[in-house]
């Protein structure tokens, strides 16, 4: 029996399985069986071989109210799997295929998705709130009792089995090993994007990274920077960051003698020093933390002319008239069906991403994972659907 046919019991049915269930904010989560309708038109139902977890997993999970936030869900963007299933009309995918599914919609076929300026996807981008992509708040999820389970970022991968749209999907090449795949449906994409096509960092180039994460780590890792200096509050992670290639670092709670909540005044200290270790500012600033204050200071410490700061998160600055540049970065500034493959060569070539994966479990372990995280004492942690470890 082949790999497509091997799925053909289930074709056009419910299928039961597994799923790890948010249903409190900052709660464990909970892993129960549910029900995974069939595909509609233009999705495919996928078999998740792996998922990892991400900050934005764990924000989400923690956030107990707003326009995104619905519970119970089921949380995850971060995986790989096998096509299932199809519903029609879907074109360029089949069962069996090994595929990526990325949050950030690419249609192909709207006026942004067509051009080459933006990464926007004019026919989807701006609804993050629906359950599913063309069929607004319509569950694919139902958990024992019938009730509806929501869906999170068009993805939900901490389940067996999900339902997702073609808009969100990627077809992997068969060489590249399913872990590392899954890393680039997020975090380490975002980071490499932020350098490659939001500021088109030159080789050589002198760059400064607050946030020490998975997404500021990546920044380094392929435009090839000549001085790179890391800024994080937790020492750990500097002996992490020269793997990365990493020359310098900062640990803002050491710059002079003031108390941690005296946040701002750090922040300026940081950036005297930055200044003094390159001779007046970097080329380079990306912003990896979130934090408004920080990307102020960090926008305004360049010397002025060609500099530039990449807000791979939030927030602004007002300073612009001295020439200075401020680029927002969504996804990295990728447009997933085309940059992905880019970056799956890149790794055949030898793109290391090895470093990125801090551990690995079991998916029953998931709540295991999230404390990793939350501690800061891992990258990504993989979590394996059936793989015996």
């Amino acid at each position: 029996m082949d790999k497509a046919s091997s799925f053909s019991i289930h074709e056009g049915k419910p299928i039961r399985c597994k799923a790890a269930i948010s249903r409190k904010p900052g709660e464990a989560l909970v892993i129960e069986e549910i029900h995974v309708d069939p595909p509609q038109a233009y999705e495919v139902r996928i078999k998740i071989i792996c998922t990892s977890l991400c900050h934005t997993d764990v924000s989400f999970w923690k956030v107990e109210s707003g326009p995104l936030v619905r519970f119970p869900m089921i949380l995850g963007h971060e995986a790989v799997g096998v096509i299932e299933s199809i519903g029609e009309p879907v074109n360029g995918f089949q069962q069996g295929d090994v595929v990526l599914p990325v949050f950030h919609p690419h249609c192909e076929e709207c006026r942004d998705c067509k051009s080459s300026k933006s990464n926007w996807c004019a026919r989807f981008a701006d609804d993050f709130a629906s359950n599913t992509r063309r069929y607004g708040m319509t569950s694919g999820f139902k958990d024992s009792s019938g009730e509806d389970i929501n869906h999170f970022l068009f993805v939900s991968s901490f389940s067996e089995y999900t339902v997702v749209d073609i808009a969100h999907l990627v077809k992997m090449s068969p060489d590249i090993p399913v872990d590392k795949a899954a890393l680039l449906s997020c975090g380490v994409s975002t980071g490499i994007g932020a350098a490659w096509k939001v500021a088109n960092m030159e080789q050589g180039s002198t760059i400064a990274l607050f946030g020490l994460r998975a997404v500021g780590l990546a920044v380094s890792i392929l435009r090839g920077a000549g001085k790179i200096i890391g800024v994080d509050l937790n020492a750990e992670k500097f002996d992490l960051g020269k793997k990365f290639g990493f020359t310098d670092f900062i640990n803002p709670t050491l710059c002079g003698k003031k108390k941690i909540s005296e946040i701002y005044i750090i922040i300026i200290e940081t950036f005297g020093l930055i200044q003094e270790m390159t001779g007046g500012g970097v080329d380079y600033s990306f912003e990896c933390v979130g934090l408004p204050s920080l990307f102020d200071r960090s926008f305004q410490q360049h010397p002025h002319g060609f500099r530039k700061n990449a807000l791979i998160f939030l927030e602004g600055s007002l300073d612009l008239l001295r020439g200075r540049h401020v680029c927002g970065s969504l996804f990295g500034g990728l447009k997933p069906k085309l940059d992905i493959p880019i970056l799956v060569d890149h790794y055949l070539k030898k793109l290391n991403l090895d470093s990125f994966i801090t551990h690995e479990l079991k998916f029953e372990e998931i709540n295991k994972a999230f404390d990793l995280l939350v501690q800061g004492k891992s990258l990504r942690c993989i979590l394996w659907m059936n793989k015996v470890k």
